[in-house]
């Protein structure tokens, strides 16, 4: 085998993944959305459509894009989401009236209530995440989290706003 192959297999071979940030935080995306649905599974919501929820319920009559860009989703993702959520009755579009190529988003009353309905089953959700941490350490690993995703937003293949 050339130098060079030796080389780059000794290399790739000596990296722990779990010395690897991006190794960890996808593990713990993983984690999370399990988590979540477990709580989640008689409301059957997942963790982007309850964000797509909340959203709603925080912005009502917000058009697709800025949904999209509120909550860090791309255009295409959000859209079959929100296709999803209406097939079930649980958002609504409408035209909007200054420009009728827009259709404005908004939670119907059924989604409202599955939102309530859920909430709590996402705060266990939040809970059980945080668990393994020391209650005086939860507020310091979510002002880090946030840090991190703040300071890498521009780098997101669907960046936020908020």
């Amino acid at each position: 085998m050339p130098d060079s192959q030796n080389k780059s297999r000794d290399a790739a071979e000596s990296i722990p993944l779990d010395s690897l940030p991006g190794h960890a935080i996808r593990r713990l995306q993983q984690i999370a959305v399990a988590i979540f649905l477990q709580e989640a599974e008689p409301h059957g919501v997942t963790p982007v459509q309850y964000a797509t929820m909340q959203a709603l319920a925080n912005a009502p009559g917000v058009d697709q894009r800025s949904l999209a860009r509120s909550i860090g989703f791309d255009t295409s993702t959000i859209a079959s989401v929100i296709d999803r959520l209406e097939a079930r009755g649980l958002v609504q579009r409408n035209l909007d009236p200054s420009d009728r190529r827009v259709r404005l988003l908004s939670l119907t009353h059924a989604g409202h209530a599955v939102l309530t309905e859920v909430v709590p089953a996402m705060r266990r959700a939040q809970e059980r995440m945080l668990a393994p941490l020391p209650p005086s350490e939860r507020a310091e690993f979510l002002r880090m989290l946030n840090v991190l995703v703040t300071a890498n937003n521009v780098h997101s293949r669907a960046p936020s706003e908020g």
